[in-house]
């Protein structure tokens, strides 16, 4: 952040200002001394880092005492809110009233060239004329706008609001020599029309859900992949637990046999047995959790009328299933 201590030598003189100016009308020397008053708060308020408070002291008191000191201070208070455009424009405009000895002179003049490398340009341009422009809340005129608006780099907010329409906003992000066009269409009265507002709104509300459906169908094509694969994992083990079984039973016909080798051969078809059951059911449990998933997503409306569907997965020690009713 930047630090200046000239705020309380401008702050005295306003005040010498405020209490010598000569030939000054009575009313006009009130104002002045209100204005050192405005001016002193702001100068307070900026050594406490409440720059937005001080800017507003700032302005109140330029507005009452037009002084190059003053305008020095809202230039700064600006800078500091990293509000490069009104900066330079109030440093430009510090430079044209200051005369040729102002002790500020080289360090606005060195300020002005950071703060060009700072701001860009963007034009607004409303298809219905008369609607107010803000930018960043801030407002700057209303359409048609016959130049550029000079802005800070960085994202920016710009809105038209027009009485009796819905106002439409536009965010932009501006680099350093941008110049940049913005066209806003503001929704006809009632907020029927179909403009850009009307957009961005649907935008913000259909953009979650669509994204939750999205969600949903790559959750669903992933279950019946997975299902895919746990039924042939189920069917080839299922082979293999079968020509298991097929040796195990020309092993008991050979005579003789060691009862190692028959506990060996029934302890194989037991085990691929098992893996295939469980393979089955698996294939069978993901199946159904996706088609229970793919029903119950298929339609977000309430349920017709004369009945509600029910879809349960049942699993038993040797079996699974699914069982319904609609």
């Amino acid at each position: 952040m930047r630090t200046r201590t000239a705020l309380a030598a401008a702050a005295v003189a306003i005040v010498a200002a405020a209490i010598g100016l000569p030939g000054a009308r009575a009313d006009d020397n009130g104002s002045t001394r209100e204005a050192g008053k405005h001016f002193q708060r702001g100068v307070a308020l900026y050594g406490e880092a409440d720059y937005r408070a001080a800017l507003v002291e700032f302005k109140r008191a330029y507005a009452m005492s037009p002084n190059t000191a003053v305008l020095y201070n809202v230039g700064e208070t600006q800078y500091q809110l990293l509000d490069y455009a009104g900066a330079l424009t109030t440093f430009e405009r510090y430079l044209a009233e200051s005369g040729q000895g102002d002790s500020h002179l080289t360090q606005v003049e060195n300020d002005i060239e950071v703060l060009r490398a700072r701001v860009g340009h963007v034009g607004v341009v409303t298809i219905t004329p008369g609607a107010d422009i803000t930018v960043d809340d801030q407002p700057v005129g209303r359409t048609p706008i016959d130049r550029p608006l000079l802005v800070s780099i960085g994202h920016r907010k710009i809105s038209a609001s027009m009485q009796g329409r819905p106002a439409i906003v536009r965010y932009v992000d501006v680099a350093t020599d941008d110049n940049l066009a913005v066209t806003l269409q503001l929704p006809d009265a009632g907020g029927g029309g179909s403009g850009a507002a009307g957009k961005h709104e649907s935008d913000e509300t259909d953009g979650p859900r669509a994204t939750r459906a999205d969600g949903a169908h790559g959750l669903q094509t992933v279950g019946w992949i997975t299902t895919g694969a746990l039924a042939i994992g189920a069917i080839a083990t299922g082979v293999v637990a079968a020509h298991e079984s097929g040796l195990l039973q020309a092993d008991r016909n050979a005579y003789p046999q060691s009862a190692a080798t028959l506990e060996r051969d029934a302890r194989t078809t037991t085990t691929y047995s098992i893996i295939a059951d469980s393979l089955a059911a698996g294939a069978v449990l993901v199946g159904g959790l996706t088609l229970v998933s793919m029903l119950g997503g298929s339609s977000p409306s309430a349920p017709k009328r004369g009945g509600t569907g029910d879809v349960q997965v049942v699993l038993g020690p040797t079996s699974a299933g699914i069982t319904g009713s609609f």
